[in-house]
């Protein structure tokens, strides 16, 4: 299998679950997962606000995408049929300049 293969990826992440017990031991607990991707972030704009190496950023924007994967395992979902049904989606939106930059979103006028 390639290394640019989501589902060795996704047994990597659940041979990390597993060597540490994560369903037993709280690791898979929602808000808990959510603190953690929450402190993955700052740490990412920190990177990003501090001039941090590329390598530095690499490695930080990894460890959210672990946390992310390891979330469809703790909740059960296919993440990989989640991204290309989003991508999909969001491939339909129409875009528009907010602020002077670009946002596609499901855009909510209101009256």
């Amino acid at each position: 299998m390639s290394r640019d293969s989501y589902r060795e990826m996704l047994a990597a992440v659940q041979a990390f679950h597993d060597k540490h017990r994560f369903r037993e031991t709280g690791g898979e607990e929602m808000t808990y997962r959510i603190a953690l991707m929450a402190e993955e972030l700052g740490e990412i704009s920190s990177c990003v606000t501090k001039g941090q190496s590329k390598q530095d950023l690499a490695e930080e924007v990894a460890d959210l995408f672990i946390l992310l994967m390891g979330t469809a395992i703790a909740q059960n979902f296919d993440l990989n049929q989640a991204f290309w049904d989003k991508i999909e989606k969001l491939g339909m939106r129409e875009s528009r300049m907010i602020n002077g930059r670009i946002r596609v979103s499901e855009f909510r006028d209101v009256d």
